[in-house]
């Protein structure tokens, strides 16, 4: 999939990619982490206020999921266009039109000024959000990966992870001195906009960085080498439609950062389920967790090219799953040193050895014509699911019912399963990398010969 080369300019690439996927995915995934914080802790009194707060919170944590419902478009369109004109021209596309709607939420009226039109624009442009997100992280990795010598791809790929968990920590540390600070008034008639309003820094940021790397030998040489097809997306469920399939099932292991931050928070801290602990506990709990994240990412990613990607990825969801019944029983008794270590445990430690492996696994799994494509349909549709599991979560296990860790807690269990079986399913894709790159000389133009599978033989 890379190409060998002995220019200073070549060795530097791969680390240029790393960064600039790094950086890129941070800022990002700071416009999309911002807005699921805001619709915990602040939508339900701005958009979506009534007498019900169940149903305003509902409501709420519906419009983050609204957001995953366009990014299978997102992934369709985007996906098709990287690999059809280029990772590079995708990525710099998605972080502008990203920045762009993530500043006009934080302009947005409320409910009390406009009325419906409130939540009608803020489910627009979270729509808007979901399109241009989903081509961020399939360009991102695939850049990487095209880059990156074999023997190091899944520790550089970790990199553009490690980028989106230190976007979430931006996101989430944004809120804390704005909640800190400002009283309860202020915090909900303006202090809420100003995360938001620091998009602008995306749309500045994303046409610096994204321009300063090349794009990859891979896919020059697939465009010089083969004909584009018309419809990538087409050629991918025709030649690997049973990879995307497994990759969408791994895709479910998201519900442990949706358990664990999202209806966390709300059952923590919304006052329809009286469990009544601080919002600023729940602001440090991402906070404290992504650091850890941050910290292991790489190292996982440096340890699934020395063991495999397969053992990480079933592990971690696993894991993860079971204990997520102790999490959801500890915040439900206020528990809250608890709460923080549980919180850490499962999410900035064991969901982190399924994060910090998926974005090289999948791209392994896809050939490079249909790469982008293929990554970001599979990731995407998996997203579209796990988005609408807060709200699911709410409506099944309501304020008020008596068993809300026993359900949610096997709901995950039940999802992580899934994923750690179709990770089971799955080829290994480090050791076939390394093996060829062992039986293959050091400085090539094409490994020639594709393998039907998926990935480059």
């Amino acid at each position: 999939m890379s190409e060998a080369t002995t220019s200073p300019d070549a060795r530097r690439m791969p680390r240029r990619a790393a960064m600039s996927g790094w950086v890129g995915s941070a800022l990002e995934y700071y416009d999309f982490s911002v807005y699921g914080a805001a619709a915990a802790l602040v939508f339900p009194q701005v958009f979506f206020p009534g007498e019900d707060p169940a149903i305003a919170l509902i409501s709420s944590l519906a419009t983050y999921g609204v957001g995953y419902v366009a990014r299978p478009l997102g992934a369709f369109v985007l996906g098709n266009f990287g690999d059809k004109h280029g990772r590079k021209r995708v990525l710099v596309f998605a972080m502008m039109v990203m920045g762009l709607s993530t500043l006009l939420v934080g302009l947005l009226p409320t409910y009390a000024q406009v009325g419906v039109l409130a939540p009608v624009l803020l489910v627009v442009l979270r729509l808007i959000q979901g399109f241009a997100v989903a081509g961020e992280l399939g360009g991102a990795s695939a850049m990487i990966v095209e880059h990156a010598p074999a023997a190091n791809r899944g520790f550089l790929t970790s990199f553009s992870l490690q980028g989106t968990q230190a976007g979430s920590i931006l996101a989430s540390a944004s809120f804390i001195p704005l909640s800190t600070f400002l009283s309860h008034d202020a915090f909900l008639a303006w202090g809420w906009r100003i995360p938001f309003l620091l998009s602008v820094v995306v749309i500045v940021a994303g046409v610096i960085i994204r321009s300063r790397v090349d794009e990859t030998p891979s896919f020059r040489r697939e465009q010089s080498e083969h004909a584009v097809a018309r419809v990538p997306v087409a050629q991918l469920f025709r030649e690997n439609g049973g990879t995307v399939l497994r990759a969408v099932c791994m895709g479910l292991a998201n519900v442990i950062g949706v358990t664990v931050v999202v209806f966390g928070t709300a059952y923590a801290t919304q006052p329809a389920y009286g469990v009544k602990m601080s919002p600023s506990v729940y602001l440090w709990i991402p906070v404290v967790a992504n650091i850890v994240a941050i910290i292991l990412i790489p190292i996982f990613g440096r340890l699934s090219d020395r063991i495999g990607r397969r053992p990480l990825m079933i592990w971690g969801p696993l894991s993860a799953g079971v204990l997520s019944f102790a999490y959801l029983f500890v915040v439900q008794a206020r528990n809250i040193p608890l709460t923080v270590v549980l919180a850490i445990l499962i999410f900035g430690i064991l969901y982190q050895l399924w994060n910090a492996t998926f974005a090289s696994f999948f791209q392994e799994l896809f050939p490079t014509r249909t790469r982008v494509t293929g990554f970001a349909v599979s990731q995407n549709i998996a997203l579209f699911i796990t988005g609408f599991l807060p709200a699911i979560f709410t409506a099944i296990a309501p304020p008020g019912s008596p068993s809300v860790p026993l359900i949610i807690g096997a709901l995950t269990l039940v999802f992580s399963l899934i994923s750690a079986f179709a990770a089971w399913r799955s080829r290994e894709t480090a050791k076939l990398e390394l093996e060829a790159l062992e039986t293959t000389p050091i400085v090539h133009v094409s490994r020639g010969r594709r393998d039907s599978r998926g990935g480059d033989a």
